[in-house]
């Protein structure tokens, strides 16, 4: 009965958008208010990230029965949102009622659709992981036509969307599926992975390729931090998020997080509260050049705050792992060329005989045009010679691959500041327990 009249709460009352230009001087400010559902947060920023938005401030506020976010936003320009259509696209999106599709968590394997076959995978990170899984796709008579592929500590994961290389449609015949399935799973276990490699064919679902990747890693622990034996790359330990938590008088969990500021960085941290079952109450973001800013006062749903050192310490590498996953670690390479069958197995092939090692890399078809982004660094994730970047160009074609940017040296890290940072006057009459904070 309790579940019922909620849902006639929400029909009752949907949410509200308001979408303005004048409040600021520098970005649109796109306001939301709405019953307050769990979930709800996670599907403003999904909608508002799908958009190529980039979320500059928010403040979110959601104690008791009714939930306000502002976001100031702008596009990936930096300039307002002046497009009558993008906007009523955003309001239609945002004030719908329809919810998160169900979580898919611990789930990895094959989902066949209508236009492609949704392939997703996880193992032990290794150089020319990505080319032998590529090559073993193409020998197969699979063409990739998009794809998404993180690596963190030691571990990777990619969701891959293939077709038939006859057909162009996806491959739905359940011997094939298994011949597909089994191969790729002998190659994500290598000779010594510490973890198996496990694929199962997963329901169809219409969860986010993004966040599935989040699912994924989280569910293969990525965020338990290994040492690679035998790898002397230098990493600057600054360069790493800063987190921190502390409970407060008033039955709150305060999480604080400190990092280099970059894309979708609010949706991967409220993608992994949303999984790891928090609700976020208030919370606030702020971004500058360089650095981003994230505060947010959580409770599990259960009501209770972070009860242990434990739970307290697994929060803490989780929201690190969140924010380190999409990382753009190393140098920037983007290929822009005619489409064919076997594409992308040649390129990563080229790639790993230069000895190239593939951190991140998003792979996109569209009207018979690939456009793929590839971040590389060498084999022990220090940064590439120029001169074997030279190389890989005049192999590929200059006006093909070009080379972005090399993104493996970090800023200075922020200066520390005090915990709540947006909510002290509203809390500045208690006194905040510290507990135990980890960085």
């Amino acid at each position: 009965m309790d579940e019922e009249y909620a849902k006639l709460i929400r029909r009752l009352n949907p949410p509200r958008v308001v979408i303005d230009n004048d409040a600021c001087e520098d970005a649109t400010v796109i306001q939301v208010d709405s019953v307050n559902k769990h979930g709800i947060l996670l599907k403003v920023v999904q909608v508002l990230t799908d958009m190529n938005l980039v979320i500059t401030k928010a403040y979110i506020s959601s104690d008791g029965d009714w939930f306000m976010d502002v976001f100031n936003v702008v596009d990936q320009d930096g300039k307002k949102i002046r497009d009558k259509e993008v906007m009523d696209y955003i309001q239609r999106r945002l004030e719908s009622n329809a919810s998160f599709a169900p979580s898919l968590r611990g789930s990895v394997g094959v989902m066949p659709s209508e236009e492609h076959t949704a392939i997703e995978l996880t193992g032990t990170d290794r150089p020319g992981l990505l080319s032998e899984v590529c090559a073993v796709l193409t020998d197969l008579h699979c063409n990739v036509v998009n794809a998404e592929i993180w690596t963190h500590n030691t571990r990777a994961a990619a969701v891959v969307h293939v077709t038939d290389d006859s057909t162009g449609c996806a491959i739905k015949d359940p011997k094939r599926l298994s011949t597909i399935r089994e191969l790729l799973c002998n190659v994500l276990k290598g000779n010594a992975d510490s973890k198996t490699a496990t694929m199962t064919l997963s329901p169809p679902g219409v969860t986010s390729r993004e966040r599935r990747l989040h699912q994924i890693m989280f569910a293969d622990r990525d965020y338990e931090r290994v040492e690679r034996a035998g790898l002397a790359r230098f990493e600057d330990k600054s360069s790493r998020p800063h987190v921190t938590v502390l409970n407060i008088e008033r039955d709150y969990t305060v999480v604080s997080m400190r990092s280099k500021d970059r894309p979708k960085l609010l949706f991967d941290i409220v993608c992994t509260l949303t999984d790891m079952e928090y609700v976020v109450f208030h919370g606030m973001v702020s971004t500058g050049r360089m650095e981003a800013y994230q505060e947010f006062y959580i409770r599990h749903v259960d009501g209770l705050p972070v009860s242990s050192d434990a739970e307290r310490e697994r929060v803490v590498q989780c929201l690190e792992a969140a924010i380190e996953r999409r990382a753009s670690e190393g140098l920037e390479l983007v290929l822009c060329t005619e489409d064919r069958v076997g594409l992308l197995s040649d390129i990563t092939r080229i790639f790993r005989e230069n000895s190239l090692c593939i951190k991140r890399a998003e792979i996109l078809t569209k009207g018979g045009k690939a456009k793929d982004t590839f971040y590389v660094t060498d084999v022990t994730g220090n940064p590439v010679d120029p001169k074997i970047i030279d190389s890989i160009c005049r192999q590929i074609g200059q006006t093909k691959l070009q080379v972005k940017r090399d993104s493996i040296l970090s800023p200075k890290p922020p200066q520390e500041t005090t915990m709540g940072y947006i909510f002290g006057n509203l809390f500045k009459a208690r006194t905040f327990k510290l507990i135990r904070s980890y960085s």
